[in-house]
């Protein structure tokens, strides 16, 4: 197996010395690798460990040459897409970057711009389309860069404007889309307009820019209404001269009124300086609780929500999911829509919209508003093939009837980690590598979280390293989310692991057992999860059935098994499926949830996340695995 992956700073190849210079990296001239690869037909038994055949030669669906694969930016970047209809959001796999924990240039244990720009060609060879970076504004960091002080400036921690210049010059060069975190809930309390307001009166036009209201009971002690924030505790807090302001979060993080017109003036003056400086689009932060009841009622009383719950509307109907929401998202893809008919460049607006009912969430992506939306579903369920099959119908119907395709997700910083979610150790890293496959065969756009494509657990952060504002007003009842988001090991065999400085300390620690999941260690493993997904990646690329929108469930799979087949969308090279029908045009997708499947299924295996037995008629899949099955000729 030949391997070159440009790790810099670790490279098996050294690094320019130059700052600023590019990183030569190598593509293998297949990028799905033995162990994850098989061409095999007829007499392919019981594939150990995912061993399969090199790539073949004359193999049409298979991952071909992965440097003249289509990229959805096209070989200029910024936004050149697959065919002419400039919808390459529509298909793509988007990556986030969480940039605090990525990689860190100058040794002071936080990731950075420069960090991310000089691992821009990792993340290329991994396959991915777009990445989204966690905020880097300027800010107290009260909550990691979520609460906001200007939303038009660089924070020193992580930068400058030329670093985001050079990450943005970089990407497009490379063929990634980069869209960057808006945060239009809430601003930082040290925000210059709420010290402005905190520094008027009651009633002043500074205030009005925020939610301040007077208390109630005997003069005023009590909190404007029964609101809880996100984080614990009351969603208000009392300022010296009697009035309360309103903080669905940290106490440091007041929401924005978003009835006042100067509020949304200064958000989409926001948007543009963004979009000037040559953004491809942006993540909107809590896109369903930007508007508030208009009266401030008290939620129904009921059982208290635990503070990292994710969706919270059915318990808290006055504070998420409002109507008035979706002016602003209307006012807003008019602005990305003007771009985009400027130049042909698709700029998208993605939002993290925790709302559990589907027509309700399909409500965010109508043709006039969002262009995705994340699709959370399958982060609140447990591993079941029926659990996961009820989720994604659900959710596919009710986005198809407004146009919108599904914006899957098995992790973000929020929440645990699927190797742990799933059960933990060798079991849990099996069914993450699993649904790592079903996820990326569903039709839509795949987000990956950094990290799964290591199939990192969940890490134990000691109480006196945290430093997630959930552990501190909780009480220390939860602990937080900073497990999901330890700093990423790239190579060595101790901490740091090349993210930042030898002798250095992250701003989070990192468990002493991460060496063999470090980047360099897994581009090395023909069994590593990096290089499955990089298989994975390739193979969407390729095989035409992948880049329609339909899926057909297999009904004749037995239980605990989901299996569904994509068939190859018309205008293809491959003959297309009859409209009722599954067969041999289509691509199929295997995943055991619940012990062994033997599934009758002719084709090719191209891809399994373990060992599976193939015969080229029959597949037998042990627990936990997925495999996709090509067809011979197509």
């Amino acid at each position: 197996m030949r391997t070159h992956h440009s790790v810099e700073g670790h490279s098996t190849k050294a690094p320019s010395s130059t700052k600023r210079d590019k990183i030569s990296y190598f593509c293998p001239r297949s990028s799905v690798q033995r162990g994850h690869r098989s061409d095999a037909g007829e007499g392919n038994e019981n594939t150990e460990g995912n061993e399969g055949a090199e790539a073949s030669k004359d193999n049409s669906a298979g991952a071909g040459d992965a440097g003249e694969l289509d990229r959805p930016n096209g070989a200029d970047g910024r936004g050149r897409s697959p065919g002419q209809d400039g919808t390459w959001w529509r298909r793509a796999v988007l990556y986030e970057v969480y940039l605090r924990s990525f990689a860190d240039s100058d040794g002071d244990g936080i990731g950075d711009l420069e960090g991310l720009r000089r691992h821009l060609p990792v993340l290329a060879e991994l396959g991915v389309d777009a990445i989204w970076i966690t905020p880097f504004y300027s800010s107290p960091m009260a909550d990691h860069g979520y609460d906001v002080a200007d939303h038009r400036g660089v924070d020193p921690l992580f930068g400058d404007l030329a670093d985001l210049d050079a990450v943005l010059a970089d990407a497009a060069e490379t063929g990634l889309a980069v869209l960057i975190d808006l945060v239009p809930n809430h601003s930082s309390s040290a925000h210059p307009a709420f010290q402005a307001a905190l520094a008027s009166a009651p009633g002043s036009p500074e205030r009005g820019l925020y939610i301040f209201r007077d208390g109630r009971g005997p003069g005023g002690e009590q909190p404007p209404n029964n609101w809880e924030s996100v984080f614990g505790g009351s969603a208000w807090t009392r300022v010296a001269d009697g009035q309360w302001y309103l903080h669905l979060f940290d106490a440091e993080q007041p929401d924005w009124n978003w009835d006042h017109p100067a509020v949304r003036a200064d958000h989409a003056a926001t948007l543009r300086f963004w979009l000037d400086r040559g953004v491809d689009g942006f993540r909107i932060d809590v896109t369903h609780g930007l508007v508030k009841d208009t009266e401030l009622r008290d939620n129904p009383p009921g059982a208290r929500l635990a503070p990292d719950s994710g969706f919270r509307e059915e318990h808290e109907p006055r504070v998420w999911d409002q109507d008035g929401v979706h002016e602003i998202y209307r006012e807003w893809r008019a602005i990305t829509d003007e771009y985009t008919a400027r130049d042909g460049r698709p700029r998208v607006l993605i939002g993290e919209t925790w709302v559990r009912d589907p027509a309700r969430l399909a409500r965010y992506v109508r043709p006039d508003e969002l262009h995705l939306t994340f699709s959370f579903s399958l982060l609140s369920i447990p591993w079941s093939a029926a659990a996961w099959r009820a989720a994604i119908d659900a959710e596919r119907a009710a986005l198809t009837a407004v146009g919108a395709p599904g914006t899957w997700v098995l992790a973000n910083h929020d929440v645990v980690r699927p190797a742990t979610r799933y059960g933990g150790g060798p079991t849990g890293t099996r069914r993450a590598r699993a649904a790592l496959l079903t996820l990326l065969a569903l039709p839509g756009t795949a987000v990956l979280y950094q990290g799964d494509e290591l199939a990192l657990p969940q890490a134990e952060v000691p109480p006196a390293a945290r430093r997630d504002p959930i552990w501190t007003r909780s009480g220390g009842t939860s602990p937080g989310r900073d497990g999901a988001r330890i700093p990423l090991p790239w190579s060595g065999d101790a901490p740091p692991y090349g993210f930042t400085s030898a002798g250095a300390d992250p701003w989070l620690p990192q468990p002493a057992d991460w060496a063999d999941l470090a980047v360099l260690a897994q581009a090395a493993d023909p069994m590593s999860t990096w290089l499955l997904v990089r298989s994975a990646l390739a193979l969407r690329r390729a095989l035409p059935h992948l880049r329609g929108d339909d899926l057909r469930w297999r009904n004749d799979s037995p239980a605990g098994c989901l299996a569904f087949d994509r068939p190859a969308p018309a205008g293809s090279s491959v003959p297309p499926t009859p409209p009722t029908s599954v067969g041999s045009a289509s691509m199929t997708c295997v995943t055991t949830t619940e012990g062994e499947a033997t599934i009758p299924l002719p084709g090719r295996l191209v891809l399994a996340s373990g060992p599976v037995g193939y015969d080229g008629a029959t597949l037998t899949l042990p627990p936990d695995t997925t495999a996709w099955i090509a067809p011979r000729d197509g």
